[in-house]
């Protein structure tokens, strides 16, 4: 695919400091970054003050800034998704610190992967979830997060990770079901073999 080259080429160029290549990149990923946002976004509660436009800008400022050796295509969205997760989190961190005791973002996981009565589940319940499963497993954990959170095939994690597509399927799904089973337990969930 032409643009996947073309990104990827960006990325190489951005790396080695052309900062044309960066004002070439960001018409190139900005709609595809906008609807991994909208999909971030998708599942908050109805109050949250975000839009997808806000939350790919404030990733793209942190990403400008960082210092990231880009692997390709599947790499720079795999880090987007990342961080515009990060954003929320701290976000919904802030929320919960807040004087005024604001609602706790709400999102949904992957459905198929929950039991039917646990339709949502708050975004720091995820996060402290995931961190467990990152203690245990952290390459079970990464998959998660580029599969759910970045929307990334089962052939771009495992040439990501370096692992066969069969390999990150397998993970993917003791993933889920391994994080269905600690968010519907709580705290005291099960632990990974």
């Amino acid at each position: 695919m032409v643009q996947d080259h073309s990104v990827t080429l960006l990325l190489e160029r951005w790396r080695a400091g052309d900062e044309a290549a960066f004002a070439a990149l960001v018409p190139i990923v900005y709609d595809t970054l906008r609807r991994l946002a909208a999909r971030h976004l998708a599942s908050e509660s109805p109050s949250h003050t975000w839009q997808p436009t806000d939350l790919v800008h404030e990733a793209f400022l942190q990403i400008a800034d960082a210092d990231v050796d880009w692997n390709g295509r599947a790499h720079f969205y795999a880090v987007a998704a990342r961080q515009m997760r990060r954003l929320l989190v701290d976000h919904a961190r802030g929320k919960r610190r807040s004087k005024r005791g604001g609602e706790l973002i709400r999102v949904t996981l992957v459905e198929e992967a929950l039991p039917a009565d646990a339709d949502e589940f708050n975004l720091l319940d995820i996060e402290a979830a995931l961190e467990r499963l990152t203690q245990n497993d952290a390459r079970k954990a990464e998959i998660i997060e580029l599969h759910v959170f970045g929307g990334l095939t089962y052939d771009e994690i495992g040439q990501l990770l370096d692992i066969s597509p069969a390999t990150v399927k397998r993970d993917l799904r003791f993933a889920k079901a391994w994080l269905a089973r600690e968010l519907t337990a709580g705290e005291g969930g099960a632990e990974p073999p």
